[in-house]
């Protein structure tokens, strides 16, 4: 693993035939992207907007149409890239009749984790989740973020370097979430690179180190979550001693009215507000694209 990006993803296109007629649907658009090592990503966009295609390539379940997909440094699909990735998808389907304990000793095993290790990465990745003393009983009888974190255990118990997570808290309580969103810093703190798609931007906001935005395929917006939300065109200032008189005339008189400059800093926008105007802008652009080819 001598490459310094997790994936690296370069002019990636794919094509659907749809219809009887093979009409070709374009999923995703010459996508460049390169993901960090040990970091929480962000994958965000609207329904319809290739994410899901994208992880579908980089786990090897489909071919792209052009471009290349690097896993650590090897393509992806190929068993090399595969070992180095674990991934719980938006809706699992889990083997209720099954012990939660053992569940994630069967995916272990199909992950292909040695004997003589099986038992110590198991329990591991059930303390990881806390999911230790619930292990013993069966699936069937889990609530819906217990679900979810024995999704995590089974994604993460032959240690992978890379985590990919699908709406990872897709109908779990608040309470869950929270859980859930430890989990995944206690995984960027064991050096693990975790890729999360949500449309719950609140906990991306507060989770990823870095977001790209996905549109109809293309992408419109990458970059530090701090970067992205930061309004540069603003200015916040933070003052001490600041008496009703002062605020009037603050631009001219902080010093001369006894005030202390603490701080210059930039407002940020919620990414949600972001991932909304961003949508906006390139749905606009998009329909002068249709109205210039006219």
């Amino acid at each position: 693993m001598n490459s310094e990006y997790a994936i690296e993803i370069k002019g990636l296109t794919k094509d659907f035939r749809t219809g009887l007629r093979g009409v070709k649907l374009r999923a995703v658009e010459d996508l460049t992207l390169n993901i960090p090592r040990n970091t929480i990503y962000g994958l965000l966009g609207p329904n319809g907007s290739g994410k899901s295609t994208t992880l579908k390539i980089l786990l090897g379940l489909i071919p792209a149409t052009t471009g290349t997909c690097l896993i650590f440094g090897n393509p992806a699909g190929t068993a090399k890239a595969r070992s180095h990735v674990g991934f719980l998808p938006e809706a699992p389907y889990f083997y209720r009749h099954l012990s939660g304990r053992e569940l994630v000793r069967f995916y272990a095993r199909v992950a292909g984790v040695s004997r003589n290790q099986l038992d110590k990465q198991v329990e591991e990745a059930l303390a990881l989740v806390n999911m230790t003393e619930a292990a013993a009983r069966r699936v069937g009888t889990y609530s819906k973020g217990m679900l979810q974190r024995i999704g995590l255990a089974q994604a993460i118990v032959h240690d992978p370097q890379l985590v990919i997570l699908d709406e990872p808290t897709a109908g779990v309580d608040p309470l869950g979430a929270a859980a859930i969103g430890e989990i995944l810093l206690a995984m960027k703190k064991r050096g693990k690179t975790v890729i999360l798609c949500s449309h719950l931007l609140g906990q991306v906001e507060e989770l990823c180190d870095r977001v790209a935005i996905l549109n109809k395929g293309k992408l419109i917006l990458e970059g530090a979550v701090e970067e992205a939300l930061a309004r540069r065109e603003q200015q916040v200032l933070t003052v001490e001693k600041l008496s009703d008189e002062t605020r009037l005339a603050v631009t001219s008189a902080l010093e001369s009215n006894g005030a202390k400059l603490v701080e210059i800093a930039h407002p940020r926008i919620s990414l949600e507000k972001l991932f909304v105007e961003r949508l906006a802008i390139s749905s606009s652009e998009k329909k002068d694209e249709v109205s210039n080819d006219r």
